[in-house]
């Protein structure tokens, strides 16, 4: 969080303290389409609703494919894949063997 834009040198409370973590959290699960997780949102991916959003991106791609296929020279656009494990930060080699 501290490296949010809007993120105070200091805050005047605790309870200040709070409700910026609670509007930053909020942003971040929610609103925020993360690169790591197919530009999908936490949230999203938490309720699994992630298959379902792929392929209407896909669908929404094929239709721009379909319509100006000359826009896309190099091949027909891919809406991008899940990975199979997304991590912020990954556990020890030895705690994911114990696991």
């Amino acid at each position: 969080m501290k490296y949010r834009p809007e993120f105070p040198d200091r805050f005047g409370s605790i309870q200040e303290a709070r409700v910026f973590r609670s509007h930053v959290l909020n942003w971040y699960n929610n609103e925020h389409h993360h690169g790591g997780i197919g530009l999908l949102t936490p949230q999203q991916v938490h309720a699994g609703r992630a298959e379902d959003i792929r392929q209407k991106r896909q669908a929404v791609l094929d239709k721009a494919h379909a319509k100006h296929p000359h826009c896309f020279v190099r091949s027909r656009p891919r809406a991008s894949q899940l990975p199979a494990v997304a991590w912020i930060n990954p556990p020890k080699t030895s705690q994911m063997e114990v696991a």
